[in-house]
């Protein structure tokens, strides 16, 4: 995705991690890690402000790096979850 505002394409990223997540049995609050990549630094301020509605209570750790590898995004973003099996 090349065009789009860094705030719509984190949302477009982070919409398609939860739609994953739930095939999984999983929601965001289940994600313990997280890893960014953002092509300029000066996207970080409105990449963080969609996060932060993602992940409003306890968010995950969190990676970031500013990359010019990035190729037609401006965001990408990789998450792990983890779900207690059972009663926990």
């Amino acid at each position: 995705m090349t065009h789009g505002s860094i705030e719509e394409q984190t949302r477009a990223v982070l919409d398609a991690i939860t739609e994953t997540l739930a095939l999984a049995g999983c929601t965001c609050d289940d994600v313990v890690k997280a890893m960014v990549w953002l092509r300029e630094r000066s996207d970080f301020p409105g990449f963080n402000s969609v996060y932060a509605a993602y992940f409003p209570i306890d968010p995950p750790a969190r990676s970031a790096v500013i990359s010019e590898l990035l190729v037609d995004v401006r965001i990408e973003v990789e998450v792990v979850a983890w779900r207690p099996v059972g009663g926990g």
